[in-house]
Formats: structure tokens, sequence, C-alpha cells
């Protein structure tokens, strides 16, 4: 059984390096094994123990797992996001950052402002870096 054991934390391992479980956590890593080391006792013969541990490990994995309801917030639009930042349609990288400093000193809740405005600004910035990089380049 121990030969078992590590077969699938190789094969874990393997599927981590190949990129296939790109987002496994430590935490989720530690889950696996606590599952694994339940299998194990469970072939030994603790029931108790053994079913413990992979019963947790198994609801920690589905609890990591649902989905969010807040996790981001909804995209915006690259035309509303250089109307709030106001930039024009081509405004380079520097441009854009250089307007988000100058707008997220004023509307961040450090100086006064509302975190819902600064995540909006953020956002924007968010949007037309997110643009830029899926427009092609321009030609020399």
């Amino acid at each position: 059984m121990g030969l078992f054991v590590l077969l699938a934390a190789a094969s874990l391992v393997v599927a981590w390096w190949t990129g296939r479980l790109k987002s496994l956590t430590q935490d989720d890593i530690v889950a696996a094994l606590l599952f694994l080391l339940g299998f194990e006792l469970l072939m030994k013969g603790n029931l108790l123990p053994g079913a413990a541990l992979m019963a947790s490990s198994l609801l920690w994995a589905a609890w990591r797992r649902k989905p969010r309801a807040a996790a981001a917030p909804p995209a915006m639009a690259p035309e509303e996001a250089r109307r709030l930042l106001g930039l024009p349609e081509q405004a380079s990288l520097a441009e854009i950052r250089d307007a988000h400093r100058r707008l997220i000193a004023r509307v961040h809740p450090d100086a006064g402002g509302s975190a819902e405005l600064a995540t909006r600004v953020n956002a924007a910035r968010d949007a037309l870096v997110a643009e830029m990089n899926r427009r092609p380049p321009r030609a020399s």
C-alpha cells in the first residue's frame, strides 16, 4: 500500500509540474496528502481515523472549489474606461499609468474618496491595459 501512496503522490507532482494543476495551492496539497494518509489508515484497518481524514480532505477540496459570489468585479468597457481616465483612444501604457496615478491619488479612500470609485478607477486601468495587450502591434 505504501507503493500506492508513492505513485499517487508522484502523479500529483507530475501533474502540477506539467501545468495541469496551476490553481493547486499548498493547502490543496496538504488536503491531498491527508486523503492519502487516511486511505493508508483505512487499508490497515483503522477505519474511523482513516475515514475521518479522507472525508475532511474531500470536504476541504469541495469548499475550496466552490465559486465565490464576488470574486471579481465585472469588466469595464474600454470606452467607459477611457472616459473615466480622460484618455484618447490610442493612449500609451505610460499615459494610462500616469492618468491612473493622478486620478487614484484624488479618489482613494485614504485621501477622502470612496472605495467604490477607487475600484472603478482600478478597473478602468485594468481594462485599458488588457485592451492594449490584445491589440496587434502598430507598424513602425
